[in-house]
């Protein structure tokens, strides 16, 4: 039996010292859907670090779409890296962090005014576009009305809308992700939500053209996809290379920042004991590490977990089915562990 699976962010603790924050997968809504090769590289020598495998996604047997390594990999090895299709800090840092990249800034240059601030000039130049169009807007309504409600989400889409809106991203950017179940009540408070967005976009100069997108299934669809896959993003202290080699990092060296959409890394599927982790060192930018040697002759499927791996069985079947709808089959629950 096949089971429909969606997309949260839960703690995981593995046998290391240092905790980890891991995502999920999902499902394709069709079957035509056109799996590809993803390639990546690093900026090191070859010398010191080959580049990262190829990632291919492909129809699993039973879990819908899912990642798979062409060659074998080795434990510790970076699998690949990706940036996020859209992000946005959390409210409660965001004179603290880059308003692009989620990086940590020890002096902040963003004014009241301002509100914001960027960690360098490259970040402030690649933002510039749809934060002029975010600035052009009055949003007092909508982050009274987001914070009020303890809201995170909404903020994501009024970035994309802005990015949309300015040409550095497409309105379909995130269709291929799939959304999550709706309540009539959740979309009724999306419609409202979609209603303060709309009016602070109206009262600008911006063209009816430009906006054209903007309706109410757009924001409903992009926000039904947010929903279930963004990331919590975690920072975790020191560079990657010390973090491999050292289990000592603590929980404590990592903080909230904000959340992150990405495309690839939501592609993965869930194990109890799994192969690959996401990590995050220093800003918004992924990285998915293998865990233990991972077979390509064997067609074995790179998997993450999506909820805290100690708990026991029940426990984490309970989770697993309430909060992504799927019961676990893996080799680590099918003997009770």
């Amino acid at each position: 039996m096949n089971f429909v699976k969606s997309k949260r962010k839960i703690k995981m603790r593995f046998p290391l010292s240092h905790s980890l924050r891991l995502a999920s997968s999902l499902r394709t809504k069709s079957n035509k859907f056109q799996f590809h090769h993803f390639t990546t590289t690093t900026t090191a020598t070859p010398e010191l670090r080959p580049d990262p495998p190829p990632i291919r996604v492909g129809l699993t047997d039973s879990a819908g779409r899912g990642v798979f390594a062409p060659r074998p990999i080795g434990t510790g090895e970076l699998i690949h890296t990706a940036k996020p299709a859209v992000c946005h800090p959390s409210p409660n840092v965001l004179h603290t962090v880059c308003y692009c990249c989620l990086r940590r800034i020890s002096n902040p240059d963003g004014s009241e005014a301002q509100r914001v601030s960027f960690c360098s000039e490259d970040c402030k130049r690649r933002c510039m576009e749809f934060y002029n169009v975010e600035m052009k807007a009055d949003w007092a309504a909508f982050d009274d009305y987001c914070g009020t409600h303890g809201l995170k989400y909404p903020f994501m889409v009024k970035r994309l809308a802005c990015m949309v809106i300015s040409g550095v991203a497409r309105s379909d950017s995130v269709d291929i992700l799939q959304p999550a179940n709706l309540t009539p009540q959740m979309i009724s408070r999306m419609e409202e939500e979609f209603g303060l967005l709309w009016n602070a976009f109206r009262k600008t100069l911006i063209s009816d053209e430009d906006i054209s997108f903007l309706t109410k299934q757009w924001y409903i669809g992009v926000l039904a996809r947010i929903r279930i896959n963004a990331f919590r993003i975690e920072l975790a202290a020191g560079l990657y290379e010390d973090l491999l080699s050292s289990a000592a990092a603590s929980v404590e060296a990592e903080a909230a920042v904000g959340h992150a959409v990405y495309i690839l890394p939501s592609f993965y599927n869930h194990d109890c004991d799994p192969n690959a982790h996401i990590i995050w060192i220093d800003n918004a930018d992924a990285k998915l590490k293998a865990l233990r040697d991972v077979d390509e002759a064997a067609g074995e499927e790179l998997r993450i977990c999506y909820i805290d791996a100690s708990l026991d069985r029940d426990a984490r079947q309970e989770l697993l089915s309430r909060g992504f709808g799927f019961q676990c089959n893996c080799t680590r629950c099918i003997h009770g562990d």
